[in-house]
Parts: structure tokens; C-alpha cells; sequence
């Protein structure tokens, strides 16, 4: 017989296949074969997405002095990684650079020129970091700290060691695109950090250092005159980049590579530049939110300045900036807006932040989560804090906390509904039971990956906190200026949003306006949240929302509510996520009903109002008791405690059920209602 079969397509010797997520199988394949190999688990799979929040992470913590697991979701160990940790308070102390490629613990310092130096900790593991004992620089007992973790992966971020020749040559790397920004240290020799940024003028002759304050430099012998490209990147004959026997190593960060997303064409990098004008104002577009910045003036001395929307960067522009170059704790900016201001698409600022007339290069990293929920725990918390008298009491949250909604339950203790929210500085509240101006106190922080800091002691008792996270097609936050036009505003929602609800920030007297399709009409229909009011009707009020706008139309463009030249406004957007959130609205019938959400389990978070009579914005959650059984609820629109004896919302497999209880407002025969519910 023969050994090969007629035309050649299938063959006596087995075809081959590596497996795994980037496997390859070669040959021709019979089914039964390509059905052994699956259940072998030897198949090649097409890998999931990839999203911002899989390969890079910013993590707030208080040191202890002792042994310290930082459990952040990303894989050092199993992917390569690059932790990046710096004392916030307590100690001028050196920022740290640790990476897989090198060796766990084995350190550089950004702000000083020394060599590598072995301390034996941070500690890699496949979730995170680990903290060993008590170094001020990373861990002594009380002291805070921020680390940053870059994952290795194609379109991101690569690590590269090489050793010196002191010859015109090129170095690989697995960066997959032409890098942005390239930053190299000695590791067996002093030295500085030399930087290749794309943004430079003539860049392939051109470099910053990152140890330094320093103004742009001109050297032909640092990149040889040579762009990097997608494989490699070039070295000149410089000492600092390439002297023959000392080590070094190299980090690349991409520019604009796509790569993320559902369909691998998303850009989560950007290494840009920009001149701010003779003002000193600053606009730049990413195309999305940011989440953490690195930039340097390079037409003169100044410090470079490191940003994260985890310690204070604000859609205002209050900041708390690090300097790579220095051993400074982080500066409190927050009090001159204008430093580093976050939106939809990009950041900008003013004088406060950026001196007139002058250049700088910048490395941006996108906001995440990308990746649209899959369960109402990743977005969604509900929990008490109770005796909250003394300072560093938490609200605790197994999410970060983008919004945070707190109202007192128990008779005697303060019951106004504050709102506080990441983009505009946690301290900073407004109350959605009234008309009040925005305000600030020094109480609530978010400045913590999961859950709500309490600050200072004052005794409030049974505070209800109900914690939002920002995330696809659940929720999103838009900050913005009233400018008396209509017009769109971008959103980051990835879904058209069906209600919203819109608060001026910088005058008292005015309301909470809503609107949304929800209520019949996304253009013309509007809702109080402080009021009890039904829904009211004015043509053109709002513009027709998209999956990436919404805002307001030629029927009141101007109002002062939404939109009245140079307020503050903030506006809080929500979609129905299948199996995390739904919006809608029902009919009341006077008789049980249940309100389909579409959930795997029962709803966890249920707001209702009436929209076609008056009616109080009712909130139930499963942390205070949704049950078959009587359920306490609170009002959104008022400073009246929790109201205990009613059985007006159950539980229900797929959402919710409303009871036939007599006298059951959010169920009232032949009325319009509205609701929010959350998995």
C-alpha cells in the first residue's frame, strides 16, 4: 500500500499542532484527528480579547513592614511584567523598578543613576506582587505607596535586556510595532536613563533622560540616526545606551498599535506631543479617556510629571503628580484646576499645569474596564458603614469605585443622598435629595482599589453605601462646561444610553434634570430626581443620544439646569447590560407582577419612580433586605430614613416582582413607572 493517499491530502505520518492559545497545527488534518487533539487539549484556540485592564493596573496601598501580598489581576509571572512603585507619603524615598526579565527584586531607581542593586523583594506570583518586610521605599507601616504594573504583550509593552559592544547595532524586541517611547538604564554600571521618544523633534537624533530635568539633547550616537521599527531598534555608540560589557535593559512602549478589543483594532498606548499655546492651554486628543500620564517639557528644564486617575486626576484638572526624576512624595495640586484635566477623549489643561508656549512629549495609557460586564458583582456593590467615629474606616467593595451614592438609614443620623464620584475628586459631593451647589469635604476618598475611605472621625451611624463602577455598556460619567449651544458631548458608554441624569456643579438652586428613551421620548421627556414631579414634556430638550454622544437639542440649549454658558456640570449615564443591569419601565397593575430583567438570579439594586403622576424616587437593595417578605426602602429624592414594614418589592429569578400589597406605590393601578435594577 501506498504510504500516501491519492492527490496527497492526507498523509501516514500524523500532522503536528503546538497547541494552546498561540498554536499552530501543521498538515492536513482528518476530523477524527482534529477531534483527538481537542480533547488532548492540544488544539490551537483563538485567544480572548485583550483589554487595557489585562496588561496594566495602578494599585493604591498602606504599607504594613511586614510581609504584604498586592493582589492586582495581572499575570507577572505566567506573562513578564515591569512593577513600578513609589512612596505617595511618609518618605522621599526611591522610586523602584522591578521586572521578570531582570529578576525579582533586583532594582533601578528612575531618579538616581546607580546601578542595579539587589533587595530581594518585590516578588512576582501569576496575580500580582508580593512585599516582604519593612523598606520605606515600598512598605513601612503606615506609609502609602502607588505601584504601577505593566504587563508584557504585542502592542503595549516589552522588556528587552542586552549587553554592550560599543558598535552601531540593532536589538530585537517582541513589541510587534514600531516602539513610542523607549527608556534605557545601565544595570552593572552608573549611568542615566536615556529616552527615545517619538514626539522629539529630529527623534532618531534626539533623547531626554529620565533621571533629569534636562531639556531636550541632540546625539547622533544614542539610536545611530535610526528610527526603531516594528523588530528592532537601533543603538549608537553612547556609553549610556551601549558600552561594551556593561548590561542593560530596555522598555518599550508602543504608540497607537491597536491590538485590543473584539476585533484587535483598539489603541489603549499613545506616545504624543503638543505645544501649549501663549496661554499655557493645552488640548489633546486621544480619542479616549486616560487613566494614567507621563509627560516632560523638552524646550526646557523642568521635571517630568507622572499622573493616574487613582490618586487624583480629575476631569477639573486637580492633581496629585509624582516627579520620575525626584524622591518627592506626591504634590497635592487639587486646589489649581487646570494641571492635568481628563475627558471622554483625551486631557487638557492650563498655565496651572503647563508653561506658555512650550513643547512636551507625553506617554498615555487608556482607561479601562474595556471588556463589556458579564455579572452585576464586577460593576455593582451594595454595603453599610456602620460607627463610623474614627479616621481610616472603610466601606468595603470587591470592585474599584468609580460612583459612590451614601445615604443615612437610621432616624437621627445625617439622610441627605450624597453623591460622590472618582472624575470629579472623591471629596467633592452633591446631594441628590436638593438643588445645592457642589461641595467639599475632607470625609470620603476613593483613593483605594476597592471600596470607600472615611477620613477624619465624626459619628455617623448606618450609612447605606451603593458603589458604581464605570464599565461598557453599564455606566459611564461625563463632566463637561455649559457653553448655551445645543450640542453633542462624547460619552464612553459603547451603548446608546436610555437615562441619564444631569446635575449643575457650580450653582445652587437648580435641579437634577433626567432624561433618557425610557421615558417615551430621548429628546423631548424629562425628570426631577429631587422632585417628586412626573415626567414633563419640551420639544427638542435633549439631542438624540448615539452610542458615543448624547446631549441637548435647540429647545432649550441654554438652560441653566443643563447647560448654560460656563457652569460645571456632571452627567451619569446607564444602559441595560445583559444579565448585569436593565433599564425600563412597566405598568402598574394594583396586583403581583413581575418585572422581567432578564437575570440569571434576582435583582440586587432596584430604583423606581412614577412618570406619569407624582411619586418618590424608591431605592431597594439586597444589602438592607430584598426578600418575600417585608423589604425597607429609601427615597433618593429626600432626607427621610429608611422606611421599614412595607412589602412592595420581592424577589424574582429573572428581576424583580412588585406585590399586591395595599397602598403599594411603585405598583399602583394603571401608573407609569420607571426603573433601574441591578444584578
Amino acid at each position: 500500500m501506498s504510504n500516501r493517499y491519492k492527490g496527497g491530502i492526507i498523509s501516514a505520518t500524523p500532522p503536528t499542532t503546538t497547541g494552546g492559545d498561540t498554536g499552530t497545527a501543521s498538515g492536513a488534518w482528518t476530523l477524527e484527528q482534529q477531534m483527538q487533539a481537542q480533547a488532548a487539549g492540544n488544539w490551537p484556540i483563538q485567544p480572548p480579547p485583550l483589554y487595557i485592564e489585562n496588561v496594566f493596573q495602578t494599585w493604591l496601598y498602606t504599607g504594613n513592614g511586614a510581609t504584604q501580598t498586592i493582589t492586582n489581576g495581572i499575570n507577572i509571572t505566567g506573562k513578564g511584567a515591569l512593577v513600578w512603585i513609589k512612596a505617595r507619603s511618609g518618605y522621599a524615598g526611591y522610586h523602584i523598578l522591578t521586572d521578570t526579565a531582570r529578576g525579582a527584586g533586583l532594582n533601578i531607581s528612575s531618579n538616581v543613576d546607580i546601578a542595579q542593586y539587589n533587595d530581594g523583594q518585590p516578588t512576582f506570583n501569576s496575580n500580582g506582587f508580593n512585599l516582604l518586610n519593612n523598606n520605606p521605599d515600598y512598605n513601612a507601616s503606615g506609609n502609602t505607596y502607588v505601584s504601577w504594573t505593566f504587563r508584557e504583550q504585542a502592542k503595549f509593552f516589552d522588556i528587552v535586556t542586552y549587553t554592550g559592544d560599543n558598535s552601531n547595532r540593532t536589538i530585537a524586541h517582541n513589541l510587534g510595532s514600531a516602539p513610542g517611547c523607549i527608556i534605557i538604564k545601565s544595570l552593572s554600571a552608573i549611568g542615566p536613563w536615556p529616552v527615545y521618544h517619538r514626539g522629539l523633534t529630529s527623534a532618531a537624533t534626539s533623547y531626554l533622560n529620565l533621571d533629569q530635568t534636562s531639556s531636550r539633547n541632540v546625539a547622533a550616537t544614542y539610536w545611530n540616526s535610526t528610527a526603531p521599527t516594528s523588530t528592532v531598534f537601533s543603538l549608537g555608540t553612547s556609553k549610556d545606551v551601549n558600552r561594551s560589557g556593561t548590561t542593560y535593559v530596555a522598555y518599550l512602549f508602543a504608540h497607537n498599535a491597536g491590538g485590543f478589543g473584539p476585533t484587535e483594532t483598539d489603541n489603549v498606548i499613545t506616545c504624543g506631543s503638543f505645544t501649549s499655546d501663549g496661554s499655557g492651554n493645552v488640548s489633546v486628543d486621544l480619542g479616549w479617556e486616560p487613566q494614567w500620564i507621563l509627560t516632560k517639557r523638552t524646550n526646557a528644564s523642568n521635571n517630568w510629571q507622572l499622573f493616574d486617575n487613582m490618586r487624583g486626576m480629575t476631569a477639573d484638572g486637580g492633581a496629585n503628580p509624582l516627579a520620575p526624576n525626584t524622591s518627592d512624595v506626591e504634590a497635592n495640586l487639587s486646589a489649581f484646576p487646570g494641571v492635568m484635566a481628563i475627558n471622554a477623549t483625551g486631557f487638557s489643561g492650563n498655565s496651572n499645569g503647563f508653561a506658555a508656549s512650550s513643547t512636551f512629549v507625553y506617554i498615555a495609557i487608556r482607561r479601562g474596564p474595556m471588556a463589556v460586564p458579564t455579572t452585576g458583582t464586577s460593576v455593582f456593590s451594595a454595603n453599610f458603614g456602620n460607627n463610623l467615629t474614627g479616621a481610616g474606616t472603610i466601606i468595603n467593595s470587591s470592585m474599584l469605585v468609580d460612583m459612590f451614592i451614601q445615604k443615612g438609614v437610621a432616624s437621627g443620623s445625617e439622610t441627605p443622598t450624597f453623591v460622590h464620584d472618582r472624575l470629579r475628586g472623591a471629596p467633592r459631593y452633591l446631594q441628590a435629595s436638593g438643588t445645592n451647589e457642589e461641595l467639599s469635604v475632607a470625609d470620603w476618598r476613593l483613593d483605594r482599589n476597592t471600596g470607600v475611605g472615611y477620613s477624619t472621625t465624626r459619628n455617623l451611624t448606618s450609612r447605606i453605601g451603593w458603589m458604581f463602577r464605570r464599565a461598557p455598556q453599564f455606566f459611564d460619567e461625563v463632566c463637561y462646561t455649559g457653553n448655551d449651544v445645543a450640542r453633542n458631548l462624547t460619552h464612553n458608554l459603547g451603548a446608546v444610553p436610555e437615562l441619564w441624569i444631569v446635575k449643575i456643579r457650580s450653582a445652587s438652586g437648580y435641579s437634577w434634570a433626567v432624561g433618557g428613551g425610557v421615558l417615551g421620548s430621548a429628546t423631548n421627556n424629562f425628570i426631577i430626581l429631587n422632585s417628586t414631579s412626573g415626567s414633563s414634556t419640551l420639544a427638542n430638550f435633549w439631542a438624540t443620544p448615539t452610542t458615543t454622544t448624547f446631549g441637548f437639542g435647540s429647545g432649550a440649549p441654554s438652560d441653566t439646569t443643563i447647560n448654560q454658558s460656563g457652569q460645571t456640570y456632571v452627567s451619569y449615564l446607564f444602559a441595560s447590560c445583559p444579565g448585569v443591569s436593565k433599564v425600563g419601565s412597566y405598568t402598574g397593575t394594583g396586583a403581583t407582577q413581575v418585572v422581567n430583567c432578564g437575570f440569571a438570579a434576582g435583582a440586587r439594586f432596584v430604583m423606581i419612580k412614577a412618570t406619569s403622576t407624582t411619586g418618590d424616587w424608591y431605592v431597594w437593595d439586597s444589602t438592607r433586605g430584598i426578600v418575600a417578605g417585608n423589604d425597607p426602602y429609601l427615597e433618593m429624592n429626600t432626607a427621610d430614613p429608611e422606611v421599614t414594614g412595607t412589602d412592595w418589592v420581592d424577589t424574582a429569578a429573572t428581576g424583580f416582582e412588585l406585590s399586591n400589597a395595599g397602598g403599594n406605590l411603585a405598583n399602583s393601578n394603571g401608573v407609569s413607572y420607571i426603573f433601574l435594577a441591578i444584578a
